[in-house]
Parts: structure tokens; C-alpha cells; sequence
């Protein structure tokens, strides 16, 4: 199974990819077909429409989705909303080919406001691409975050976030 994990905050210094890199350790330890993609790498560029050859960065980011079977998620809020580098991602990606594919969440924010607002409006993305969400995303709060780790309860619920939606993916594939 192919499984990509997306950390969705532009931010070199952002927080977000300290648990989706925790994310991506511990699934490639079960799917070894697992890929990340860290959008404060800066590499994807800003979506200009159809028929414009873009990079390799951004090209093999919008490959990885589309042929992933698995969506592992992070993104910080910002502004109420998750957050506009992710968008943009998903702009590059072909809605007819992501039928059927199973995604998981993790959104991580200041202090404990707006996640199920930001909940909504990324599996109301994942919905129009028909990607089938896991319902139980990960909240978590910078104080979730120690140093480079998740602290062991945020770490707990990660990867239970990902046996549960690699779990989904393997009930759905048969």
C-alpha cells in the first residue's frame, strides 16, 4: 500500500512537521511504500493553472498524492482555516483519479480553538476529491509538542490516527 504523509505548514520553523515526521517514521515501519511531503521545503510552487509545466518538486508532490492509496495530513490553522500552502497543493491534483482513497488528519493549533471548524472544512476538500476521511483527527497544541517529538500522549494518539486509517484502507481494498 502506498501511503503519503503531508505536513501542511509553510513555515520553516513550523511545528506542524514535528508530528507528521513522527507520523512518516512510524508508518514506513509498517508500509514501506511511504513517502513525505514537507511543504516548508518551500519546493511547491504556486499553482498557475492547467498546461504549465511546473517543477520537479512540485510535479512529483502531485504524482505522490495521486498515487498514494493513503493521505496522512497535518496542518497548523491559520486564520481559521487550515492552511493556504495546503490548498494550494491540492490544486495540482486530478479529483477523478483520488476516488476511494483514505485519508487521516492531524491539525495543530496555538491553543484549543477552531479544531473541528478546520476539521470540517479539510474533509469537506478530502470529500470533493472522494477521498474517505477518518473521522478521529488528531487536535493537538504547541504544548503538545516537546523539542523535536510529539510528547508521549500526542505520540499515542498519532499513531493511533494511522493504524486506524491504514486499518480503514485495508477493509476498503479487501
Amino acid at each position: 500500500m502506498k501511503v503519503v504523509v503531508i505536513s501542511g505548514s509553510p513555515r520553516k520553523d513550523g511545528l506542524t512537521q514535528i508530528p507528521m515526521r513522527y507520523v512518516y517514521d512510524y508508518v514506513r515501519g509498517q508500509e514501506p511504500d511511504t513517502s513525505f511531503i514537507n511543504l516548508a521545503d518551500g519546493d511547491i510552487e504556486c499553482y498557475r493553472g492547467y498546461g504549465i509545466e511546473y517543477g520537479d518538486a512540485t510535479t512529483e508532490a502531485a504524482r505522490l498524492i495521486t498515487e498514494a492509496d493513503v493521505w496522512l495530513v497535518g496542518t497548523p490553522i491559520y486564520n481559521s482555516f487550515f492552511s493556504g500552502a495546503l490548498k494550494n497543493l491540492f490544486e495540482y491534483i486530478n479529483y477523478k483519479a483520488t476516488a476511494g482513497k483514505v485519508a487521516g488528519m492531524t491539525i495543530l493549533a496555538a491553543g484549543n480553538i477552531g479544531f473541528t471548524d478546520v476539521q470540517t472544512l479539510l474533509t469537506q476538500l478530502l470529500s470533493y476529491f472522494r477521498v474517505i476521511a477518518n473521522p478521529k483527527a488528531v487536535y493537538m497544541t504547541v504544548d503538545d509538542v516537546e523539542g523535536q517529538a510529539p510528547g508521549e500522549q500526542a505520540a499515542e494518539r498519532l499513531r493511533e490516527m494511522a493504524d486506524d486509517t491504514l486499518q480503514m484502507a485495508r477493509r476498503l481494498r479487501g
